[in-house]
């Protein structure tokens, strides 16, 4: 009996975790408080982090910042584990296995990668190291991303259109080696520090396939003038195809998810005629 008790509690305590923590979690719509805390703090821990980035202000008080910095790293380490804990509320996420598995999830990924700070805060702090604790820092702005339907909408179109935009990026990287390959054989005598090899030219191609234009490396025989003007051409094309392809996604996208709040929302109900 008392264990039985025992386990009751602790399902308890997960499900109440669960409605607190998961955005599924609570019954009425909208974030829970500890989640909008959660925002809150992950905001400021990552404007913390880019003001830590300044010398100026971490001389004024350098013990300060670190022990916000250790401060923010177990704050985000305690909601790692309690998300890790209460995910097993969630029937694809129970047991070992199941808590593995939560764990790959990209989400929890970047929960993990949040309170790697704590670590680097015990540790000798030399430039390279301060700068990698710097970019990890600023990384927990990606924890918003959980509580955003309208950047789920955008991974959500992102993934119902990855085949098409594979084919383009297949097609754009093909059109790359070719256009550098032809202004290598075309530019090479006449500008061997900048079209003397493939990789070389393939800078150029790059440029100008992404209609960016720095103006830097530029072909300067005829020949190379005239594959220069047709790479400019298709690299319009190239950008255009995967703006299409998103624009489409996101359109049909946010179009379902219209229709899905039409059908929660509940009838009007007729004033009644006297």
């Amino acid at each position: 009996m008392i264990e039985a008790s025992k386990l009751d509690l602790q399902l308890t305590i997960r499900a109440r975790l669960y409605q607190h923590l998961a955005i599924d979690g609570k019954e009425n719509r909208g974030l829970s408080l500890t989640n909008r805390l959660l925002c809150c703090l992950i905001l400021f821990g990552g404007a913390f982090a880019i003001i830590a980035t300044e010398p100026d202000a971490v001389a004024l008080s350098p013990s300060l910042f670190r022990i916000v910095e250790i401060a923010l790293a177990i704050a985000f380490s305690v909601e790692y584990g309690l998300r890790l804990y209460a995910a097993g509320e969630s029937p694809k996420y129970r047991g070992l296995l199941g808590r593995a598995r939560y764990a790959l999830t990209p989400l929890a990924i970047v929960d993990l990668v949040a309170t790697v700070p704590l670590y680097f805060a015990f540790l000798p702090t030399d430039a390279a190291l301060l700068r990698l604790f710097r970019l990890v820092g600023i990384l927990r702005f990606a924890k918003l991303g959980r509580y955003s339907r309208a950047l789920r909408l955008v991974v959500a179109a992102l993934q119902s259109r990855r085949f098409e935009l594979a084919l383009s990026l297949a097609l754009g990287a093909f059109v790359l080696i070719v256009s550098s390959t032809l202004l290598y054989l075309t530019e090479g005598e006449a500008q061997p520090d900048k079209f003397g090899s493939i990789p070389r030219s393939l800078w150029w191609s790059v440029v100008t396939l992404t209609t960016v234009g720095y103006g830097d490396v530029f072909p300067v025989t005829p020949l190379g003038k005239v594959l220069g003007a047709v790479t400019a051409v298709v690299g319009i094309g190239l950008i255009a195809m995967p703006t299409g392809i998103l624009a489409a996604a996101f359109s049909e996208m946010f179009q379902r998810e219209q229709a899905r709040r039409k059908e929660l929302k509940p009838p009007e109900v007729a004033p009644e005629s006297k």
